[in-house]
């Protein structure tokens, strides 16, 4: 099958238009129209569908969307391997990490300086995302390893990736600075009932919903941020308290500090890597994503959280 016919498919299903994928592939609409019309008669199946807004996949067009892009990704390695190879010598392989916002804000970066160290200049990059799309994206060939979590819905199982443990993270809760619990103990959900909390995604917020309920208590969740700055935003101006990943203790902003839960909800930390053609630094680097997350629980070192933290020891 010719792949730039596949290439085609995959651009209409990421922008849901004909005329949008038209534009950018420098093509007519007229001939994005054949292209998946012999798509779909090679392939004897409908694959796209019209809705008020473009067209989306049909569920087959969904099922070969999944695996076209992986196939087109793993062409598309296969020709950079190619021309990144002089006198049969395999140059530098740029490196692309995954990782959840909280283990991107500072166990992947410390991972990642401790790796340049030992092996020398290497090229990379950091994409922050959440676990299940960062899963599919090793799955496909995007990432070369994803660093994630099992908070919900949870990670899949899948044949063609292989997991690593890397820890147990305790969620504690951010508290603007002159929150009357602020510089306290460790504090039981019952004590927090009264409490305006925020999000920023469903898993964070599932995690609080059910150690509520085993507390026997509800937690409004009565402010929605777009992702974790935001939610801490909310939090430092004093609108909500929220629920956030133990790591980042050392790594937040100075007029918001946490406190420990009475029995906090957890989430287990993973790496994620393709089982096919790792690349060659995956080995080293998660030994070092180990050991930077070991350095980054809060308590390791004896240090609490709280305002007025040195600049240099954010963690960030």
């Amino acid at each position: 099958m010719d792949l730039t016919v596949w290439r085609t498919f995959v651009t209409v299903c990421r922008l849901g238009s004909l005329s949008a994928a038209a534009a950018e592939l420098h093509h007519t609409q007229s001939a994005v129209s054949r292209q998946l019309a012999g798509l779909e008669r090679q392939l004897g199946v409908p694959l796209m569908e019209r809705h008020a807004r473009g067209v989306r996949p049909t569920p087959a067009g969904e099922v070969f969307r999944h695996h076209a892009l992986a196939t087109l990704n793993e062409a598309d390695r296969a020709v950079r391997a190619a021309r990144e190879t002089g006198d049969g010598v395999v140059l530098n392989r740029p490196l692309t990490v995954g990782a959840t916002p909280s283990l991107a804000a500072g166990v992947v970066p410390e991972a990642i300086r401790a790796l340049l160290k030992e092996s020398g200049p290497l090229r990379w990059s950091l994409l922050p995302g959440l676990s299940a799309p960062l899963h599919d994206r090793v799955v496909t060939g995007e990432l070369d390893i994803a660093v994630v979590t099992d908070a919900p819905p949870g990670l899949p199982h899948d044949p063609r990736t292989e997991r690593r443990f890397l820890g147990v993270d305790d969620m504690v809760v951010a508290l603007p600075v002159d929150h009357p619990r602020a510089g306290g103990g460790p504090v039981c959900m019952r004590a927090l009932t009264d409490e305006t909390w925020a999000e920023d995604n469903d898993g964070s917020a599932a995690l609080l919903h059910q150690h509520a309920a085993r507390a026997g208590v509800s937690a409004r969740i009565e402010l929605t941020a777009a992702d974790l700055p935001g939610k801490l935003a909310l939090v430092a101006t004093g609108h909500a308290i929220a629920l956030v990943p133990g790591i980042l203790t050392r790594g937040l902003r100075t007029d918001v500090t946490t406190v420990s839960l009475a029995d906090p909800p957890t989430r287990g930390v993973y790496t994620v890597v393709p089982r096919r053609d790792p690349h060659p630094c995956t080995a080293a680097l998660l030994d070092h994503l180990a050991t930077a997350f070991t350095s980054v629980r809060p308590g390791h070192d004896g240090t609490t959280s709280g305002p007025g933290l040195a600049a240099d020891r954010l963690g960030l």
